[in-house]
């Protein structure tokens, strides 16, 4: 992959760069390699080392983000790239400093640890908790499990070469040991899974039912000029979609408030979408108008250049105001 060294290399004296490490790890929190792909490219290409993201304007950043999710992400990558820099410009060698950055947690402290500094850390994320739950057949339900799984992953985490031993356990979740249909006939770990042996492997890990997710309902205003500008506004800083720029709202994340500017509104139609802990459902309300808004300002924007649900309800605006 775009961030990975191989053992290969790593023997020919190439070492991982803990920048393009640390923003991978980040980029794949809740993620999927597929969708973060083409992410990490635009941003290693536009800012190559975390001097430079650290230098870069936060709406900037913000929208190169915009459509992968879980926002806040991008706020603690900011701040992170510039308590680096602030730091002398490298990362900490040590999982304590590396911890002690902004938005770095113990999952990805370990991660930057391991395969940027070969340090003995125990990486634990999805695909580690799997293998440990299969390998050692762990009947416990998650989440209660995690501090047994986190134990016998640190057990097998060994002091040579700990980051290719990190990435290949992450690998084999990943493409092997899946969630369903596991495929114990190609596992290089199949004659010692006793999971494996008990016919328990694809039940693993068992997890307790999720709570259902509660349905919200709001109301988002699509205010478009004749030339094709949008009115947009910056989201708080802290909260839902954070720091983002989105169509003016209310009632679904507790601002409130009337439409934002003067203008002949119809609803255009509905937009779904469902967050953490959350489904929501937004009447979107469109118009051209030519007044003066109470908030926000009009642009001329993409769809791409706005979060995954701003982008729906402005697909659908926008197809709704559309001559006919």
């Amino acid at each position: 992959m775009l961030w990975r060294v191989s053992p290969a290399d790593r023997a020919a004296g190439m070492r991982p760069d803990p920048y393009r490490i640390w923003l991978s790890e980040v980029m794949l929190q809740q993620t999927t390699v597929a969708a973060v792909r083409g992410y990490f490219l635009r941003f290693t290409q536009r800012w190559p080392s975390v001097a430079a993201l650290a230098a870069a304007e936060d709406a900037e950043v913000m929208a190169e983000w915009a459509g992968l999710g879980y926002y806040a992400r991008a706020r603690n990558l900011l701040a992170c790239a510039r308590a680096v820099v602030a730091g002398g410009g490298a990362f900490p060698q040590t999982l304590e400093g590396l911890r002690g950055l902004p938005g770095i947690g113990p999952y990805t402290a370990a991660a930057v640890a391991a395969i940027a500094f070969d340090l003995p850390a125990t990486v634990v994320d999805g695909n580690v908790e799997r293998v440990m739950a299969r390998l050692h057949d762990v009947d416990a339900p998650l989440p209660a499990a995690k501090p047994a799984l986190t134990a016998l992953a640190a057990a097998h985490t060994p002091d040579l070469r700990p980051g290719d031993y990190a990435q290949a356990v992450m690998d084999l979740g990943a493409t092997i040991c899946t969630p369903r249909n596991p495929a114990c006939g190609l596992c290089p770990l199949w004659g010692v899974c006793a999971a494996r042996a008990a016919g328990t492997a694809a039940d693993l890990p068992r997890k307790l039912a999720k709570p259902l997710k509660p349905t919200r309902h709001g109301t988002v205003w699509a205010a478009f000029r004749a030339d094709g500008a949008v009115l947009l506004e910056a989201r708080p800083a802290k909260g839902l979609l954070g720091g983002m720029l989105g169509l003016p709202g209310d009632g679904w994340d507790g601002a409130g408030g009337p439409p934002p500017v003067a203008a002949d509104w119809r609803a255009a139609g509905e937009v779904r979408h469902t967050f953490t802990h959350f489904h929501l459902i937004l009447t979107v309300q469109t118009a051209l108008t030519v007044a003066a808004p109470l908030r926000g300002r009009f642009q001329t924007v993409t769809a791409t250049d706005l979060p995954t649900l701003m982008r729906k309800a402005y697909d659908l605006a926008a197809a709704a105001i559309a001559p006919h």
